[in-house]
């Protein structure tokens, strides 16, 4: 068991103010697999005052030294990319394979994209009389999720660092060893001392105490709309900058003219099913034509019986456990909903896998006939249960996408030139045409309840900018 009792703070490990430990589960054995400590205010307090003192110098530091610094974060981030795929897979129960060429990859990719974004930003534009110069936001406290969690961190942390802002991390709790060899990377690459500083907590505690504190000028947070609200009001009294990327219900909706009706149907199943279903922009509602709805509900079927669940370290897994016992019986409860509301159950259901009596594995979970009223196509599930929803004509789908309080992402699939013209009526910060990946120099956030400002690219760079009028 890893035990990492000490809090990254002025570019040091220290330990913290109040002694108070937490077990880090394993959710594919239900058994520690190591030990961290849980900080407090005065933790926080000493983060954000080393981060306060660390700006005034990094603040000042050119494009060539941060690019410099971000060149020596690759090759330390590189150099412990295997340690920190597995150390995903125990702690939040990603398959291996996930962790490697996308877990731990999204943070190599956001880090090389912001060495990108730096290479050619202009800092200074003329407009009219006045020269527009951008300048760092300041100290940014930053509360990340255990589904992706490198990603999450890395995509905060890279371009802050590139804009010349400081900072303070609180990662999940859930799942926060990766964070801490993430700090030993940083400390490696040599970014300066209070630049980079991690204290690990729960949201009461750490959480409640980044985005109040004074001396923080922008929070950046991932994660449920319930606990964004609590972060946004949190900040209110000090007038920070609150950037939020929240829940999600994305729908996907396969049009009459899709080339191959049964590769849309399967992919979407599979998109759906991927990381356990713990994605905030994952397709969780299919939108089908009514009067293909039955031939739909197959082919799902026949998608979701062949995911492998299983030990995220086994050959042939496609997904492992969901990331906890709180989110396994989250997930029970509203499979039962769907059944006793009046879904149709085609796949999976209720309990484990066959096969598997301890673990926090979720059937894959496939309603159809689905309504938009029902709990499972309005709740943000985040576990691998997909429901699939009929359409009579197109008006019909672009109202049920956008009957939703979130709006992250949306998902389309039919000939190209109509599915970018459904595209454009979807409420949403993104929408996927017919199976295209994510693109990290794209802008990455959503519209409604799903949050505000956008991560990734130039565009998730800038929101690390204050603009002066010179």
């Amino acid at each position: 068991m890893i035990e990492r009792l000490q809090f990254y703070i002025d570019g040091r490990w220290v330990d913290p103010v109040k002694p108070q430990t937490l077990d880090v589960i394993n959710p594919a054995t239900e058994e520690p697999c190591g030990r961290i400590s849980i900080g407090s205010a005065a933790d926080v307090d000493a983060a954000a005052k080393a981060a306060r003192r660390a700006f005034a110098s990094f603040s000042q530091t050119t494009r060539e030294q941060r690019l410099e610094l971000l060149q020596a974060i690759v090759a330390a981030y590189q150099a412990r990319y295997d340690e920190i795929a597995e150390t995903i897979s125990r702690e939040n129960g990603a398959p291996i394979w996930l962790s490697k060429i996308a877990q731990t990859a999204s943070g190599l990719a956001h880090l090389q994209e912001t060495i990108k974004v730096l290479q050619s930003y202009e800092f200074e534009t003329a407009r009219g009389t006045t020269l527009l110069r951008k300048e760092p936001v300041g100290v940014c406290g930053f509360i990340t999720p255990w589904n992706w969690p490198v990603n999450q961190i890395m995509c905060k942390v890279a371009p802050a660092l590139a804009a010349g802002c400081t900072m303070v991390l609180k990662p999940t709790e859930i799942a926060p060893l990766n964070a801490m060899i993430l700090a030993d990377v940083f400390h490696a690459a040599g970014v300066p001392a209070g630049v980079f500083n991690l204290v690990n907590g729960d949201g009461p505690g750490v959480g409640q105490a980044i985005s109040s504190h004074p001396e923080i000028d922008m929070v950046s947070f991932t994660g449920s709309t319930r606990a964004g609200v609590l972060v946004a009001k949190a900040a209110a009294d000090t007038v920070k900058r609150v950037t939020q990327e929240l829940g999600g219900k994305s729908a996907n909706i396969v049009l009459e003219d899709v080339p191959d009706f049964a590769k849309a149907i399967a992919g979407g199943v599979q998109a759906c099913m991927l990381n356990s279903g713990q994605s905030c922009n994952a397709p969780t509602r299919m939108l089908v034509p009514a009067a293909r709805h039955d031939e739909a509900a197959k082919i799902a079927q026949a998608a979701a019986e062949a995911t492998v669940a299983g030990d995220p370290f086994k050959d042939g897994t496609f997904i492992g456990p969901v990331v906890s016992e709180l989110q396994w019986n989250k997930i029970q409860g509203l499979i039962k909903k769907g059944i006793d509301e009046g879904a149709t159950l085609v796949a999976g259901g209720p309990g484990r896998p066959e096969g598997l009596d301890k673990g926090y594995y979720v059937r894959p979970t496939v309603f159809a006939n689905v309504n938009n009223d029902m709990t499972i196509a309005r709740e943000e599930i985040f576990g691998p249960v997909l429901s699939i929803l009929p359409y009579k004509d197109e008006e019909e789908a672009i109202r049920i996408a956008n009957d939703t309080v979130y709006g992250l992402s949306g998902y389309v699939q039919g000939e190209p030139a109509h599915a970018k013209q459904v595209a454009a009526r979807i409420r949403s910060g993104n929408v996927h045409l017919n199976g295209a990946m994510a693109d990290f120099a794209g802008p990455f956030g959503g519209y409604k309840q799903s949050g505000n400002g956008r991560e990734w690219g130039e565009m998730g760079f800038e929101e690390f900018l204050e603009t002066k009028a010179l």
